[in-house]
């Protein structure tokens, strides 16, 4: 059996690093920083590592609400496509600051792309 995506990127250690480096990246972005006004960051980012490792292959312990749910008040909020866009580039640039392969890269954004419709709600 081939090594999944999580492992590949270096595990727990790997995703809870990027998961840091990535909400810096996103509370510093004008284009996407008000979806997080008013959000327990230390919570956002335990869930989002959470939902990672399990998007990734890992072991599964996420317990958050499906995407479509966990995203509807931002939907509401005005969240669309060039804000998703945001996201996966900031994603991208975190990885690639970590020293993660352009091949990896692109595995995480085609993992992260199918999360789209449910997070846009279509």
């Amino acid at each position: 059996m081939s090594e999944s995506l999580f492992d590949r990127l270096g595990g727990e250690a790997a995703v809870n690093a990027a998961v840091d480096i990535f909400y810096r990246k996103v509370l510093a972005d004008d284009r996407i920083n008000k979806f997080f006004d008013g959000v327990d960051m230390e919570k956002q980012a335990a869930k989002q590592k959470a939902f990672l490792t399990m998007a990734f292959g890992g072991p599964n312990s996420y317990t958050g609400d499906d995407m479509r749910k966990g995203h509807a008040h931002l939907v509401e909020r005005g969240l669309n496509d060039t804000h998703f866009d945001a996201v996966v580039e900031n994603l991208g640039a975190t990885l690639a600051e970590l020293g993660v392969s352009a091949d990896l890269i692109g595995e995480v954004a085609a993992v992260a792309e199918t999360t789209r419709n449910d997070i846009l709600g279509r």
